[in-house]
């Protein structure tokens, strides 16, 4: 006679579950219970007269179905009654009719397809519940920065595994220009963004978010992880340049001092990370004007008019601080108004007195597009006669326009003159 299968010990069957994903003791006794009464709900119709007892320290489960004791010969559904003559051969000879009768029930002799129900019932719960706790670990951890294998490159995102082999995405766009990973390299960056469609989690990650340049700093200025330093504003054209505004909250420590570190010891780990990308640390002031000015260095303003409702300032400097303030195409400006919040348009200084019939560009608004001023004035060309003492070659390629475009402003500031 083949050998009746005993009763899987599945809380010890499924002990890896909780030391490789996490689960704790009390959850998973709750699921291995659900498990088995979805199982019973199956075979018996209902799961609503069954108790289900776990035993975790013995790794086993006991099943009692509840009985309503009937006269013989009236039992009309055996999943919730029993016969008296029943109930009594059953370890109950004093049970009366009416009353309720506890049968036990050995799962086991359900046979394999029951078994084998019970453990597809709880490893999907068991992934359900994983893929849960992954979604809500991530979650808290987002802005927070991680590191991560590669594991696999594809044209639009590259597939990192963490330390417990969770799956992180860092998309193409979020990667910074020049990046280039070879398959088991360990790289860094934060989470940028964890969801949960259809409870499958995606950790999003990046190396083009600002968070990422303030952890950086974080982890190699000890001063900033300990809180004497606050890191006020981040701005970032990633692979390029960067800003950073701190300020410390110890009159004895300096900032920007901290933050460069003995002979750039502290930034230049940083720079290598973000591919030397340059990094400008200032001292952060509520000062809105004294901010501006920090935050345009190393152009130095000679005066500055601030419209704090609008969030508009206009800058005025000496002719050869101008180019400074613009900066290579015109990062410098850029970079300073995502710092400071503050639209920022730069200006002659008007002790210096261009020539008398010169005009600044902004009086073209209505003839020109602003989008096509501001090009122009981030390539250096702030007025009139400083765009047409200019060859046509130098801008296009200087502001980045089109050639019609070109040409069309030049007939306007032109016909301007000859008038």
């Amino acid at each position: 006679m083949a050998k009746k299968e005993e009763a899987p010990n599945m809380v010890e069957r499924f002990a890896e579950f909780k030391e490789l994903k996490n689960i704790d003791k009390a959850t998973m006794i709750s699921v291995l219970e659900e498990s088995f009464r979805n199982v019973l709900a199956k075979m018996f119709g209902t799961d609503q007269n069954f108790d289900v007892i776990m035993n975790p320290d013995k790794g086993d489960v006991q099943i009692f179905q509840n009985l309503t004791v009937v006269p013989d010969g009236q039992v009309e559904d055996p999943n919730q009654q029993i016969s008296l003559t029943d109930a009594r051969a059953d370890n109950d000879p004093d049970v009366e009719i009416g009353e309720d009768h506890t049968k036990e029930i050995i799962f086991a002799n359900f046979g394999r397809r029951a078994i084998l129900n019970l453990r597809q019932t709880l490893q999907s719960k068991i992934l359900d519940l994983q893929k849960e706790a992954i979604y809500a670990k991530f979650k808290e951890l987002e802005g927070e920065l991680v590191s991560g294998e590669v594991y696999q490159t594809w044209s639009k995102e590259t597939l990192l595994l963490d330390d417990d082999k969770n799956e992180l995405l860092l998309p193409k766009s979020e990667s910074i220009p020049g990046d280039f990973f070879r398959k088991g390299e360990t790289i860094r960056a934060v989470i940028a963004n964890v969801d949960n469609k259809n409870n499958n989690p995606k950790i999003t990650v990046s190396r083009t978010n600002e968070a990422f340049l303030r952890r950086l700093f974080e982890l190699e200025v000890p001063e900033i992880h300990d809180g004497l330093i606050n890191i006020r504003a981040v701005a970032r054209i990633p692979g390029e340049r960067a800003k950073i505004a701190v300020e410390s909250y110890d009159d004895r420590i300096d900032p920007v001092g901290a933050c460069v570190g003995v002979k750039g010891s502290r930034i230049h780990g940083i720079v290598r990370e973000l591919h030397n990308e340059n990094i400008d640390v200032i001292n952060y002031t509520a000062n809105p004007s004294l901010f501006i000015q920090r935050a345009l260095s190393p152009a130095k303003v000679s005066s500055i008019r601030i419209d704090e409702e609008n969030k508009k300032a206009e800058v005025f400097l000496r002719p050869e601080e101008v180019s400074l303030a613009i900066g290579k195409g015109g990062l410098n400006i850029k970079l300073a108004s995502m710092l400071t919040g503050y639209v920022i348009d730069v200006y002659r200084d008007a002790e210096d007195q261009f020539e008398e019939d010169d005009i600044y560009l902004d009086e073209f608004k209505d003839e020109i597009e602003e989008w096509v001023i501001s090009a122009l004035k981030d390539a250096g060309f702030v007025t009139a006669k400083e765009v047409l003492s200019a060859s046509r070659e130098q801008l296009i390629e200087k502001a980045d326009l089109e050639e019609e475009t070109v040409d069309s402003v030049l007939s306007i500031l032109k016909a301007e003159f000859e008038d």
